[in-house]
């Protein structure tokens, strides 16, 4: 019986999300030997060394360790802003779409979304939208980028772009945040330093647990005034951890280690890409595959995207869908070229039966 039920194992491939790594075994021996203390009274060694390394790869003044990428951008939004005011964003950013209304909610603020092109948007369009001093109106007091962006492909906001953006919010006294959850992707496929993109930012937030593979954890950098206020607000919205070192330990790891490879991981995604935009029935923007997200559209295919997720599952491929048919597949540190080469077959033999 035992070995019927592992012949009936389908072994799954599982494209739904860089958030799916799991820790390797040198990440595990880290965590296991971490050194820890209590880091809301600043005494974990391995909380403070991270912060510190963060500090001399991004050259931001200070840095802080937070639960995750949504609490990042919402201590930073909230340090950034008063209630009453307006940020500007992207209108399919994450900021808008999955930090669950939290700028309303925590921050009691409003978001003006703006219309951009694969993610990013232009020095003209904030200039359009900024609000003129008038009782009528809410303050603009925040802009926000996020690079790589994650529903467009994670496609990278061009560089030109956010120094234009950033020197006019230094000329309308706004601030300007960069959401770089997968930062690390946009500095790995430009080849521009981390510390460059930080140059241009009041503050940054940054994940170790989406292609890094940590399993938990994202840092929030600005200035060290900047930061002792962000540490408020983390303690106020419950993100106090203790000893955290553990988690701090694997992060730390993943920065020393993970960094480079993630190239291998859009060097896949772009196999994949290759493949995906001569199925029959897709829409698929090539121009968007710059890094590790592979996003493509079944309206034409006959079928809904909750339809394809099921049959790809059958057969041992996992994706995501929103938006109705749009699906989205991510490489990672756990996705190997075989991995690739089956999600191509289960892909070709999903599309092309339904011809």
């Amino acid at each position: 019986m035992g070995n019927l039920i592992q012949k009936n194992v389908i072994l799954m491939v599982d494209l739904r999300s860089d958030t799916l790594t799991k820790p390797t075994a040198a990440m595990r021996e880290a965590i296991f030997t971490a050194e820890v203390g209590d880091d809301v009274f600043g005494e974990d060694p391995n909380v403070n060394r991270l912060q510190e390394m963060m500090v001399e790869i991004t050259g931001k003044e200070a840095a802080l360790f937070v639960a995750s990428g949504t609490m990042a951008n919402q201590i930073c939004i909230k340090t950034h802003t008063q209630p009453g005011n307006e940020i500007i964003v992207e209108h399919n950013s994450h900021l808008f779409n999955y930090e669950s209304g939290a700028p309303a909610l925590l921050s009691h603020i409003q978001v003006m979304p703006i219309q951009g092109i694969r993610g990013s948007f232009t020095r003209e369009q904030v200039e359009q939208v900024i609000r003129p001093l008038n009782v009528h109106h809410p303050k603009t007091a925040l802009v926000c980028i996020e690079n790589t962006h994650n529903r467009s492909g994670g496609s990278i906001f061009p560089f030109d772009d956010i120094k234009r953006i950033s020197e006019l919010s230094k000329e309308k006294n706004l601030k300007l945040h960069i959401d770089g959850a997968r930062l690390w992707n946009a500095s790995v496929a430009t080849g521009i330093p981390i510390k460059k993109y930080c140059d241009l930012a009041h503050s940054v937030s940054m994940c170790f647990s989406k292609g890094l593979g940590a399993p938990v954890g994202s840092i929030v950098l600005g200035t060290r005034q900047f930061i002792d206020q962000a540490r408020y607000y983390r303690k106020a919205f419950g993100g106090g951890m203790r000893q955290a070192g553990i988690l701090a330990a694997a992060a730390i790891y993943a920065v020393e280690n993970h960094v480079d490879r993630l190239a291998e991981d859009h060097r896949r995604a772009k196999i994949l890409g290759k493949f995906i935009r001569n199925l029959p029935g897709i829409e698929f923007d090539p121009e968007s595959l710059q890094t590790n997200i592979v996003i493509f559209n079944v309206k034409n295919s006959g079928m809904s995207g909750q339809q394809v997720v099921e049959l790809l599952a059958r057969k041992g491929v996992k994706m995501l869908t929103f938006a109705g048919t749009k699906m989205r597949a991510v490489t990672h540190l756990d996705i190997s070229d075989d991995d690739i080469q089956k999600a191509i077959s289960v892909l070709g033999e999903v599309f092309n039966s339904k011809q």
